[in-house]
């Protein structure tokens, strides 16, 4: 009897920790989008040195993660099914070497506001933030992504800015240098959740609602043709290339938001052609 015990107890704890596989598609590299399939979850949580956060599976097992600029090394994913118990998987990050870009003939207010234009400030964050937060189980992300406009990228998303010798945040997209008036696109199907405004930065804006929780946004541009819950299909005329907000010249600023996570917008367009691998977790339930 006590041997089979000590056997029942053995067996327990190999249960405990049973290696699962799991799905990845693309890079694990800093800024990057990827995607989870075949998960056995409802839920996977994403943990890393700043805060756990926590993504949604579709009935098919597929879930989008962001990867932001600054994530670890090493990072922990939890794969949840109905209960408590997760399965842990460790990831090994690739990380990006970041380029300064210095950005010349802004117009100093943009750069270093007074008080004066705090009111103004606060409306463009509150807004744009609400705008970012929107979730729904929409999957119109599945329909893919296009380029929203042609011509030179002028500033890759995660660079180091500096306007006139002063240093700011990071970039949160990429800029897309066009003349002014050139149409731009809707990159993917969705829904607008925020138009117009004429911000301090961000100037006449456009945000996109794809669902699970991912927004592209669309900034500087000289006009907004969509209004606020219009749904749009990939590549509807949106908007118009322009420099409004903070910007020095006529140029489209493309970013992409998943959870609140700003990630490189690029990585967007091979969204359903994501080369896939599988690593192995160990599942800590009963």
């Amino acid at each position: 009897m006590r041997f089979r015990a000590i056997c029942l107890i053995i067996c327990s704890l190999f249960a405990a920790c049973k290696v699962e596989a799991l799905e990845i598609c693309g890079e694990l590299k800093q800024g990057e989008l990827i995607l989870i399939k075949n998960a056995e979850a409802k839920k996977i949580v994403v943990s890393d040195n700043l805060k756990d956060r926590e993504y949604n599976v579709y009935d098919n097992g597929t879930a989008l993660i962001a990867l932001h600029r600054d994530v670890p090394q090493k990072v922990e994913l939890r794969e949840y099914p109905l209960t408590d118990a997760a399965t842990f998987y460790n990831l090994q990050i690739i990380p990006v070497k970041w380029d300064i870009q210095r950005v010349n003939g802004v117009a100093q207010h943009k750069v270093t506001p007074d008080k004066s234009h705090q009111k103004e400030i606060n409306r463009e964050f509150n807004d744009v933030n609400k705008a970012l937060s929107t979730y729904s189980n929409h999957d119109f992300w599945r329909q893919g992504f296009i380029l929203p406009v042609d011509g030179r990228i002028s500033g890759q998303f995660g660079n180091q800015r500096v306007f006139n010798g002063v240093p700011k945040n990071p970039h949160s997209g990429t800029d897309i240098a066009a003349p002014q008036g050139t149409p731009v696109k809707a990159s993917g199907s969705g829904k607008v959740v925020l138009s117009g405004k004429n911000y301090f930065y961000t100037g006449n804006l456009v945000i996109i609602n794809h669902g699970a929780g991912l927004q592209t946004i669309y900034a500087h541009l000289q006009k907004a043709t969509v209004k606020e819950g219009d749904e749009v299909k990939q590549g509807d005329i949106i908007g118009f290339v322009g420099q409004t907000g903070r910007a020095s010249g006529a140029h489209l600023h493309w970013g992409a938001s998943l959870n609140g996570v700003r990630f490189r917008p690029h990585s967007l367009l091979n969204i359903n052609d994501k080369s896939c691998k599988k690593i192995n977790g160990k599942y800590m339930g009963e």
